[in-house]
């Protein structure tokens, strides 16, 4: 596979799969054509290095005012657009934060782009997932089976977790602190069908696939991390949780606890846009609707701004990476303490999956997300800690939201 900033033809290692927030215009009519990835030690700065290649192939990402303004070519051999993942330490290396722990997914890059080209209809490579990309080894006569779930902590070691996080409340060093645990399981046999019930969760505002050789990430995330559309940057952060009952929905609603955790990131989210250059008054648009993914209410909120001047990708993703809400506040201090407590990184989970256009970006946060790799799948899942938090609460909150994958995966 290819590193730094170099970039390889035909992309034969990458598997055919519908890329997560890909214009629906474009899909079945577009081909990868080349590939961009960067692993932690690979040097320079992750940020401009994608941004430059994305430039190099002829996207407008340097002034992102000109991509919300651009023609949108259709013709065969003209630029789609790219898929672009930055992995949560990635991000954290973007906005100068700790990285934590070793990724349990190492063979994964922490920054990869694949770049697509439009082609005739009905001609393109993207529908399916092939086991090649998984892994050469496997025989797609083998009959899939998915083993026993091994958690990285124990539910006593993530309640711990959580009194961590209050003891630095009460010492004044964060206001609130997004826990994250890491759960594996060995499979046999072809992981794309699988990997795609993942994607079709209901909600899965960004479900899509991202694969290379010997890997694959499949997401169901509900969540915007940023849009840049019609010359505005948005964001729409989540957080709270309840069961998807009119039970659930009346106590997130009237959940004091819950309204004060999702305020806290929506502060900090306008605090992200407000220190990207070349952007007018940041606005929150929505606050604390509630929306359903798979069986479970969620609060939403919406904040955005107007592009007015020199905006590049680089400095959006220096601003946005990693995700407010699945850091805390303040960001820098919320992903000191992560380093310390979580027990293993996290990998694809809590990074950025999304689409870079000729017309617009759009980057899901990589919640209710999957990596495949080595005859293992990994998922993430946790959730905010205030001072409010009850330490049994937040580990079963964080189960409620793997449950839904879990089953996917271990469908058929």
């Amino acid at each position: 596979m290819v590193h730094g900033n170099r970039g390889y033809d035909h992309c034969a290692t990458v598997a055919p799969a519908v890329p997560p927030g890909s214009p629906a215009s474009c899909q079945r009519r577009h081909r990868p054509s080349s590939m961009f990835e960067w692993h932690l030690g690979d040097g320079g700065n992750p940020a401009e290095l994608v941004t430059a290649w994305l430039a190099d192939n002829g996207l407008p990402v340097r002034d992102l005012l000109r991509t919300a303004n651009a023609f949108h070519p259709n013709g065969v051999g003209t630029p789609c657009g790219s898929s672009l993942y930055v992995s949560a330490a990635a991000g954290s290396v973007m906005a100068g934060g700790a990285v934590g722990r070793p990724s349990p997914v190492p063979g994964i890059p922490d920054v990869a782009a694949v770049f697509y080209e439009h082609t005739d209809p009905g001609a393109g490579r993207e529908s399916g997932l092939s086991q090649r990309a998984i892994s050469d080894s496997r025989s797609d006569s083998v009959p899939w089976s998915l083993g026993a779930w091994e958690d990285s902590w124990t539910p006593a070691e993530h309640a711990a977790a959580v009194r961590a996080v209050h003891a630095a409340i009460a010492r004044g060093d964060v206001y609130q602190v997004n826990v994250v645990g890491h759960a594996s399981a060995p499979y046999t046999g072809d992981p794309g069908p699988s990997l795609q019930r993942v994607t079709e969760l209901p909600g899965a505002r960004y479900g899509g696939l991202l694969a290379g050789a010997g890997w694959a990430i499949a997401t169901a995330s509900p969540e915007t991390l940023v849009e840049v559309r019609a010359g505005r940057v948005v964001t729409r952060p989540i957080k709270g949780t309840r069961p998807a009952t009119a039970q659930g929905r009346r106590e997130l609603l009237g959940s004091a606890k819950e309204r004060a955790e999702h305020i806290m990131i929506v502060d900090l989210e306008r605090n992200d846009l407000s220190r990207l250059p070349g952007v007018g008054p940041v606005r929150v648009d929505e606050l604390f609707a509630v929306r359903r993914w798979s069986g479970l209410w969620q609060a939403e909120s919406e904040v955005s701004a107007p592009i007015e001047g020199g905006l590049g990708l680089a400095e959006l993703l220096r601003a946005v990476c990693p995700g407010g809400s699945v850091t805390g506040a303040p960001k820098l201090a919320a992903l000191d303490l992560i380093a310390g407590i979580e027990p293993v990184g996290r990998g694809a989970g809590m990074g950025a999956l999304g689409w870079v256009g000729t017309d617009h970006v759009d980057l899901g946060l990589t919640i209710r997300t999957v990596a495949a790799t080595d005859g293992r799948v990994h998922l993430w899942a946790g959730g905010g800690i205030t001072w409010d938090s009850d330490p049994d609460a937040e580990v079963a909150e964080a189960a409620a939201k793997a449950a839904p994958i879990r089953r996917a995966l271990a469908a058929g």
